[in-house]
């Protein structure tokens, strides 16, 4: 694949925080900024750090300040091109986003007035109100914002979600000032024929597509396809989580985000660059699954890890049937392939070819040869006579 100099797909990486909120366990700081330094190191140009909250709303974000006050994040908030957002909710968590020098927050609204009452305490205007007012201040203070509107097509307490009322909030956003609004499928019930529906809804009502971002939750198994449904209807920016992780605390059965590593493969066979380095993604996913003890549920990842630790073995282990050095030259679903060198070494005869040394190269090639898929080099320089 040829990867262009200006990445096609921007990937939003929410792991660090819409990824990590949900989980029970406490999760040690270090955990988490070391998640944040590798992520950063695949490439990724944009990636959510954390969440100013309340501690009693979301515990294994309590320690959003640590986070912020670390020399890791303060190291990669000087890098001009990257973006890190913060989640606020209110006025209280953008003076703290302020005071730790934050040049994005994200501000979220819900599309139904169920989920809105689960998650914010508030009906969708107070919502809208507050996210509107916080995004004020934010960009009088030079600080970029993006918004979330979730439950694009159903509210776990209320149902499917009107057309209308996606719209409305997202015109909102953009009124008060967002660069960006991602679409959220928060319950992961949404299909490709659902994506289209609303994309087409939402641009022949003005709103224009490089406004816009998707983040899809996978709990029925469509978050690729809906990403390349909005992929090919126009859309560039989508929200994933590194080896799958997240899931929504309001909506009970709601599986993990559209797996990064899934969207950057899909992406990079297409042709599409992201600007990232997938084996960097993959060996991170891979990581952070093992640190919370929590299987990797990025496909993609899953795989490449596999395949890449298959041929890590297949390249140091001795063959058993001959003394050959054998060396890992390639694998495929089926096989694998081994080379071996055999040089003759008479070179005061000019490696002539006698019939011993015939005798032996035959012994050496039929016994060299069993086993999987292999092939044998002979290196050979003389004249092809007999003695």
């Amino acid at each position: 694949m040829t990867v262009q100099s200006v990445p096609s797909v921007r990937i939003v990486e929410v792991g660090p925080r819409d990824g990590l909120q949900n989980i029970r366990d406490s999760i040690p700081t270090a955990t988490k900024l070391e998640l944040i330094r590798r992520l950063e190191s695949t490439g990724l140009s944009t990636i959510e750090l954390t969440s100013v909250v309340s501690s009693r709303a979301i515990p294994q974000l309590a320690d959003c300040r640590d986070v912020l006050e670390s020399s890791v994040v303060k190291r990669l908030i000087s890098k001009s091109h990257l973006r890190l957002p913060v989640l606020v909710p209110n006025i209280k968590g953008l003076d703290i986003a302020i005071r730790h020098s934050i040049k994005e927050i994200a501000v979220f609204v819900s599309a139904t007035e169920g989920f809105s009452k689960a998650n914010i305490n508030c009906t969708v205007e107070q919502g809208i109100e507050r996210a509107r007012d916080v995004a004020s201040l934010a960009l009088k203070s030079n600080i970029a914002v993006r918004g979330y509107v979730s439950c694009i097509f159903a509210d776990p307490y209320t149902g499917p979600t009107p057309l209308a009322a996606v719209l409305r909030c997202v015109k909102e956003l953009l009124d008060a000032g967002c660069y960006e609004v991602s679409l959220g499928d928060t319950l992961g019930v949404g299909s490709p024929l659902n994506i289209r529906t609303l994309l087409i809804y939402l641009l022949n009502n003005g709103i224009p597509l490089e406004k816009l971002a998707g983040h899809f939750h996978d709990t029925y198994g469509q978050a690729v396809a809906n990403v390349w449904e909005a992929y090919s209807h126009g859309m560039r920016v989508f929200d994933s989580s590194v080896a799958s992780l997240g899931g929504c605390p309001f909506a009970e059965g709601a599986k993990g985000n559209a797996a990064s590593e899934d969207l950057v493969y899909m992406f990079h066979n297409a042709g599409i660059s992201t600007g990232v380095d997938l084996s960097k993604l993959v060996e991170t996913g891979v990581w952070i699954s093992e640190q919370l003890s929590r299987t990797n549920s990025s496909r993609a990842g899953t795989a490449l890890a596999a395949t890449s630790k298959a041929t890590l073995n297949a390249k140091s282990r001795p063959s058993k049937n001959s003394s050959l050095p054998w060396n890992f030259v390639s694998e495929t679903e089926r096989a694998q392939l081994h080379r071996s060198s055999v040089i003759l070494n008479r070179p005061k005869s000019g490696n002539v070819l006698t019939a011993s040394v015939i005798s032996d190269l035959t012994s050496v090639v039929t016994d060299g040869s069993k086993g999987s898929q292999r092939q044998v080099l002979l290196y050979w320089d003389g004249p092809r006579k007999r003695e």
